[in-house]
C-alpha cells in the first residue's frame, strides 16, 4: 500500500485546499527514485519469466521444440501447450453481473490449445534464475507452423465491415432528420474521407508483474489501471475465490488505457508462478508490449457536412470503419463527439467494423473522440474555406443550446467563452484568411483551431475516512496512482470537508485490500472517488457533532447541526463557540472516528457496481455530460523538406471545477502532447503479409520529444458543473481531442494542402 509522506502537521487549517496549486504529496519520492514501481518490488527466491511470440497470423502449431531451451543454465521451466496447467476460458461476452468478464484484453485461452490468433501471441514461458537465462532460453524455442489463410490488411478488409448494432456506455451511431437528401440539396457542402493508423500507448512504464502464490492464495503485483478488474479475472481464470486474489500496483509509469484490461503476460506470470512454486516476475520487453498489448484501432472515415450560405448546418454525416481482432477489441467509436457538438439540422452517425487476424485492440487516451474530432474538425475546417468565413465563427454559428440529436440538455457548456478566451490568448483576430499568406524565410507559417470533447465517466467507489485524536486523518481506497497526484487532489478535498490542513491528511491507495475504488479510465477516477470521499467526511462530521452535541461539557452542547461548520480542525459555530476534533475525541474517550461509503461484500459490491451502471445508463439518456475546450496552433513547415514543426499552442478549456491548478494543467499539457505525436509522427507499422509489427520499438515508432513541443499555453474556466460532486468533470483525456485537427488545419492554412490522412509526414506535403 501506498501512501504519502508524512509531514509536519500545523494545528489549524488556514485557506481552502481545494482550488490551490499545491504541491504532489509524492513529488519527493519520485523526483528522488525512492517510489517504488511494479518491477521495483525485491522477493527473495524470484524467477524471472520471458515470453516467445508467435510468427504467423494465424494457424496452428505443429511442433514445439525446447530441449535446447531446457538445457540453458538456470532454466526452470518451459510452458507451452503440451504442458501448461488448464485455465478457466475467459467470458465470451461482456456480463455486467460479472466484473471479471470486463477486464479480458482477449478471448484467448493462453497456452490451452495449438492454435495461433496473431501475429506475436504468447505460444510459451520460459522461467529461469535470472532473467538473462529466461531471454536467451526463450530465443531457443523452435517453433514449427501450419499456416491458415488470414486477414491481415485493414484498408484490404474495408469492403467487408459490417455495422455496429450497439456499444455499452459508448454509443457510435445516431440518426436525425435525412441527412444524405439534405446533404444533396446544400448550397454549400463538404464530403471527405480521413484515415488514421494504428496507434501504441507507449507508457514510460512497461507492463509488469510478480505473482506470488501461497497454497490457493495468489498475490499479484501489475501494473494496471484497473486492479479489482484485475482480482476479479484472476479469480475467474485460475478457479481461486475473489477474496483469495490481491492486486498491488503502488504506482503506475502511465497506462492511458494500455494498462486497463488483462492482457497474456499477467495470466501467464500468475501461472508460471504456480508452476514454478516460487514467486515469478514477468516483465515485458518494449517489443513484448507492442506484440500483446492492443493498442489504438485503425480508422476510414467518412464527413459530409451540408450548410446554408450564412454558415448553418443543415446536414452532418459522419461515418466511419474501425479494427477489431477476431479475438477481442474495442473499434473506435469515432462519431461519439459528432452526436453532440454541432446544431446541425440532420445528423446521421454510423460505425462499422472489419475483423482481422490481429492483436486485439484496445482503449487509448480519449477512445474514438481523440480520432474522431480529427475528422470532424478537419470538415469544419474546410466548410470555412467553402463558405469563405471564419473557422471560430462557423462553429460559434453552429453552436447548439441543447444536444443536437436529441434535444437533451446539456448539464454544463460554456464553449463560447473557451474560444472567446482561446481567440483572445492567441490573437487569433490577425489572422490573413488565406493560405500561403505568412511567412518565416523559407518556412511557411499557418494557424489553426480545432473544439475539444470528451465525455468523462462516473463509476463507483468504496472509501473510509478515519479522523484520529490528533487530528490527522486517513483516506483509504483502492485508487491507482497512474501518475496524475491522485493521493494530492483527495486529501485536498478530504482536508476542506473537514476543515482540516492539507498536511494532516494521508491517503493509502494502489491496493485492492482496500477499500475497492474504481478503474484509472475515462477520465472518471477523482470526481468518482470525490464523490465518496465527500459522503464518507459527512458521515464522520455527523459522528463527531453527534458525540458533542450530547457532551454537556461541550461549547455545541445543544447546538443544531446546521449551526455548525468544519473549520479549523474541528466543528465550530458562526460565533466562534466549538472545538476541535481531538477534543471532542478526548471526551468521549474514542481513539478515533471512522466514515465509510460502499458496500461490505464483493456480493454487495457488483450488486451496487450494477445498479450504478444502470443509472450511468439512464444518467446518458436524460442530460449530456461533457468537457470541452478550444484548441489554437501555429505551425511553421518547411516549403523544401515539408518538415512540419509545430511553434505556438494555446488551449482553454471548460473542464468543470479545477482542484489542483498544478496537477490538472499538467495533465492538459500532456494530452496535447500526445495529440501532437498523433498529427505528426506516431503510426504502428502493420506488415501486410505477416501481420508482424515492423517498428515495435521507441527507435522506430516516432513519440514527440522535448524539442518537438513548443511553449503550451494552458488555461480553464473553472466553472463547476452542476450535477457532479464539487463540479468536477474529468481532464485526463479532453486535451488531445481536437489535436491532430488543429495540426491539420494549421498545415493546410500554412501551405494549401489539406492532409487527411494521419500523420502528416514530410512526404504528404510534397
Amino acid at each position: 500500500m501506498t501512501q504519502a509522506p508524512e509531514r509536519t502537521r500545523p494545528t489549524t487549517a488556514t485557506t481552502p485546499a481545494v482550488g490551490r496549486p499545491i504541491d504532489r504529496v509524492d513529488g519527493a519520492v519520485k523526483t528522488t527514485g525512492v517510489s517504488e514501481y511494479t518491477a521495483d518490488r525485491p522477493f527473495p527466491d524470484l524467477a524471472h519469466a520471458t515470453l516467445v511470440h508467435a510468427t504467423i497470423a494465424r494457424g496452428r502449431i505443429t511442433a514445439i521444440d525446447t530441449a535446447a531451451a531446457e538445457a540453458v543454465t538456470g532454466v526452470l521451466a518451459v510452458i507451452t501447450h503440451r504442458n501448461a496447467p488448464p485455465l478457466k476460458p475467459p467470458a465470451a461476452r461482456i456480463n455486467p453481473l460479472d466484473l471479471s468478464t470486463m477486464a479480458s484484453g482477449t478471448k484467448v485461452n493462453y497456452l490451452g490449445s495449438d492454435e495461433v490468433h496473431w501475429n506475436g501471441e504468447p505460444v510459451a514461458v520460459v522461467v529461469a534464475e535470472t532473467l538473462e537465462a529466461s531471454a536467451e532460453a526463450a530465443r531457443l524455442v523452435q517453433v514449427s507452423y501450419a499456416a491458415a489463410p488470414a486477414s491481415t490488411d485493414f484498408h484490404a478488409a474495408e469492403d467487408s465491415a459490417e455495422p455496429v448494432r450497439a456499444m455499452p456506455m459508448m454509443p457510435s451511431g445516431g440518426r436525425k432528420g435525412d441527412a444524405e437528401q439534405a446533404l444533396a440539396s446544400a448550397p454549400v457542402s463538404v464530403d471527405l474521407r480521413f484515415t488514421t493508423p494504428p496507434q501504441n500507448h507507449n507508457a514510460l512504464e512497461p507492463h509488469a508483474t510478480t505473482a506470488v502464490w501461497d497454497g490457493d492464495r495468489l498475490t499479484v503485483h501489475d501494473t494496471t489501471q484497473a486492479m479489482d478488474f484485475t482480482r476479479r479475472h484472476l479469480a475467474r481464470r485460475f478457479g481461486v475465490p475473489v477474496d483469495a486474489v490481491r492486486v498491488i500496483t503502488p504506482n503506475l509509469g502511465g497506462g492511458f488505457g494500455g494498462k486497463g484490461f488483462v492482457w497474456p503476460g499477467t495470466v501467464l506470470c500468475a501461472m508460471a508462478a504456480r508452476v514454478a512454486k516460487r514467486p515469478v516476475r514477468l516483465a515485458l520487453s518494449r517489443e513484448a508490449v507492442y506484440r500483446t498489448v492492443g493498442g489504438r484501432a485503425p480508422t476510414v472515415q467518412r464527413v459530409a457536412l451540408g450548410a446554408e450560405r450564412d454558415g448553418a448546418l443543415t446536414a452532418l454525416v459522419h461515418t466511419g470503419i474501425s479494427q477489431l481482432g477476431r479475438v477481442g477489441g474495442m473499434p473506435e467509436a469515432v462519431g461519439s463527439q459528432s452526436r453532440h457538438l454541432y446544431a446541425a439540422r440532420t445528423i446521421l452517425i454510423g460505425l462499422s467494423t472489419a475483423t482481422l487476424d490481429l492483436l486485439p485492440n484496445t482503449a487509448m487516451r480519449a477512445p474514438g473522440e481523440a480520432v474522431g474530432t480529427f475528422a470532424l474538425e478537419s470538415a469544419m475546417d474546410a466548410l470555412a474555406y467553402e463558405l469563405d468565413m471564419d473557422p471560430v465563427d462557423l462553429r460559434m454559428r453552429n453552436e447548439p443550446e441543447r444536444d443536437p440529436l436529441d434535444g437533451k440538455p446539456f448539464t454544463h457548456r460554456n464553449l463560447r467563452a473557451a474560444y472567446a478566451r482561446g481567440a483572445q490568448r492567441f490573437g487569433w483576430a490577425d489572422r490573413p484568411p488565406q493560405p500561403r499568406s505568412m511567412r518565416d524565410g523559407r518556412r511557411l507559417l499557418g494557424w489553426g483551431v480545432a473544439t475539444a470533447f470528451h465525455m468523462p465517466i462516473q463509476l463507483t467507489a468504496d472509501v473510509t475516512v478515519r479522523l484520529g485524536m490528533d487530528g490527522t486523518v486517513l483516506v483509504r481506497c483502492g485508487l491507482h496512482e497512474i501518475g496524475v497526484g491522485a493521493a494530492t487532489v483527495q486529501a485536498q478535498i478530504a482536508a476542506d470537508a473537514l476543515g482540516v490542513p492539507v498536511e494532516a491528511v494521508t491517503v493509502e491507495l494502489g491496493d485492492s485490500a482496500l477499500p475497492v475504488g474504481p478503474m484509472a479510465g475515462g477520465s472518471g477516477q477523482t470526481a468518482t472517488a470525490a464523490a465518496s470521499v465527500l459522503r464518507a467526511c459527512e458521515e464522520l462530521r455527523r459522528s463527531a457533532f453527534a458525540l458533542a452535541s450530547r457532551s454537556p461539557g461541550s461549547p455545541l452542547h445543544g447546538r443544531r447541526a446546521d449551526e455548525v461548520a468544519a473549520r479549523d480542525g474541528g466543528l465550530f459555530a458562526a460565533d466562534g463557540s466549538g472545538e476541535t476534533y481531538g477534543e471532542i475525541l478526548a471526551r468521549a474517550g474514542r481513539p478515533s472516528l471512522e466514515g465509510r461509503v460502499g458496500a461490505r461484500t464483493s456480493i454487495g459490491r457488483v450488486a451496487g457496481q450494477v445498479r450504478f451502471l444502470a443509472g450511468m445508463v439512464n444518467d446518458q439518456r436524460r442530460q449530456v455530460r461533457a468537457a470541452t475546450g478550444a484548441h489554437f496552433c501555429e505551425v511553421a513547415v518547411d516549403e523544401d523538406t515539408g518538415e512540419v514543426r509545430v511553434t505556438r499552442w494555446v488551449a482553454v478549456f471548460d473542464v468543470g471545477r479545477v482542484i489542483n491548478p498544478k496537477t490538472a494543467s499538467s495533465q492538459l499539457r500532456g494530452g496535447i502532447v500526445m495529440g501532437i505525436g498523433a498529427a505528426l509522427s506516431e503510426e504502428t507499422l502493420v506488415d501486410p503479409r505477416t501481420g508482424g509489427i515492423v517498428n515495435a520499438s521507441l527507435a522506430d515508432y516516432h513519440v514527440p520529444v522535448q524539442a518537438d513541443i513548443p511553449a503550451i499555453d494552458v488555461s480553464y474556466l473553472d466553472e463547476p458543473d452542476p450535477t457532479t460532486p464539487l463540479g468536477l468533470l474529468g481532464v485526463g483525456e479532453v486535451s488531445i481531442t481536437g489535436v491532430a485537427a488543429a495540426v491539420a488545419n494549421a498545415v493546410y492554412h500554412a501551405t494549401g494542402a489539406r492532409v487527411r490522412d494521419l500523420p502528416i509526414t514530410p512526404d504528404r506535403l510534397l
